[in-house]
């Protein structure tokens, strides 16, 4: 792919990214970049314009899954990128390569970006853990929605404070890695509809949310 300055802002909608890893499962080490590396830098992300377009691992693009694009990192490794301008966190799979503009170390995939605030900017400094390889659940035992994710328990509580006067089930998952603990506030659901009916609740109260799958 190309150099990817220019950013297409997708046409107006709903945007809800289905995700089945929920970040957990079994992982397998990299010889390059074991579980727990760091790296900070600037984020950016692409959207619209690649929609559709083959990436390096041969995977159709969808600006629509938590994806993103790295130069080094081997593909299929999921890491976890954290917006250090307002601290919300998303856990995406790289598979495709870039960002190919200076000065940049990671360049999300739209609904990634959502998730973390960086569609207005455009770019944004992160920090990224390396997590290796997530397997996707076996099998689903539900479905909730994430309204959000953080690095700081405050944030969380805050969150799920607001979300609880006008959701039933919203509840703090805690993620723990080898350098950081992710605090993501979620709602259950009783179905894949009532999660497509959460999510779309959401998205017009301002929230970005993602559906996942439960194991």
């Amino acid at each position: 792919m190309g150099a990817r300055m220019r950013r297409k802002r997708p046409a107006a909608g709903v945007l809800i990214a289905a995700a089945v890893i929920a970040g957990a499962g079994c992982r397998a080490r990299t010889d390059f970049f074991p579980e727990g590396n760091i790296q900070t830098g600037i984020a950016s992300w692409y959207g619209g314009e690649f929609h559709g377009r083959l990436t390096s691992s041969k995977e159709i693009y969808d600006m629509n899954d938590l994806t993103a694009a790295h130069n080094t990192l081997p593909l299929g490794t999921h890491v976890a990128v954290t917006n250090l301008d307002n601290g919300q966190s998303v856990v995406v799979r790289i598979n495709d390569r870039g960002p190919f503009a200076k000065n940049r170390v990671i360049d999300l995939s739209y609904a990634a970006a959502r998730a973390i605030g960086l569609i207005g900017p455009g770019t944004a400094p992160v920090r990224i853990e390396v997590l290796g390889r997530l397997s996707p659940p076996a099998s689903s035992l539900g479905y909730s929605v994430q309204a959000g994710a953080f690095v700081s328990r405050a944030n969380a509580d805050a969150l799920k404070k607001s979300l609880a006067e006008n959701f039933a089930g919203v509840y703090i998952g805690v993620f723990k890695t080898a350098r950081q603990t992710y605090f993501r506030v979620r709602i259950r659901s009783r179905s894949r509809e009532d999660a497509r009916s959460i999510a779309l609740r959401l998205a017009e109260g301002g929230y970005a949310p993602v559906i996942f799958e439960d194991q």
